[in-house]
């Protein structure tokens, strides 16, 4: 009895050694996967997704993002399901043709950091891939609300369906 013992603690201090070799091991193999996966994986379309369909990666820190057209000038944004319209920032929305002076901020909106006051424009059009959708509804907060772009359900719903599964966003228009 008393071997058996010896031997199972033994065996437990052997393995437990080892833990911190294993983590460095799985540490490095995850550090090693995110620095090759490149950001235009993550920011591009797949390159076999039939046309009217847009493939998004998951980004490391979970989310989908890519280079969007927005009124024809690219802009990198995450899509946000929890968002119920475009979201963009006052330097953005002059990128993309709306003059900061014409901005109505008269809509008092509730965002992740708390309330603030938002401006609606309508975006002629947004694009990523092959998928084109236009008149789309946007808001414009200030840029020291929202440093960066949310594509929201205003862009979402017009299309024909989108599924997240294996980190993967497939959008189908």
């Amino acid at each position: 009895m008393f071997a058996r013992t010896l031997l199972m603690v033994s065996m437990l201090a052997l393995s437990a050694s080892q833990w911190p070799t294993i983590a460095e091991k799985v540490q490095a193999m995850l550090d090693e996967r995110e620095t090759t996966e490149p950001a235009a994986v993550v920011a591009k379309p797949a390159a076999a997704v039939p046309s009217g369909q847009t493939v998004l990666t998951m980004g490391r820190h979970g989310h989908y993002s890519g280079t969007f057209k927005m009124n024809g000038k690219p802009v990198d944004a995450m899509v946000d399901t929890g968002a119920s319209r475009v979201t963009i920032n006052v330097s953005t929305a002059r990128r993309l043709g709306f003059s900061p002076a014409a901005l109505d901020f008269r809509y008092q909106v509730r965002t992740a950091n708390g309330v603030t006051k938002a401006a609606h424009v309508t975006l002629d059009r947004v694009e990523i891939g092959s998928i084109r959708v236009r008149d789309v509804e946007a808001v414009v907060l200030g840029d020291e609300s929202l440093s960066s772009t949310l594509v929201g359900m205003s862009f979402m719903t017009k299309l024909r369906s989108y599924t997240a599964e294996k980190r993967t966003l497939r959008m189908i228009q």
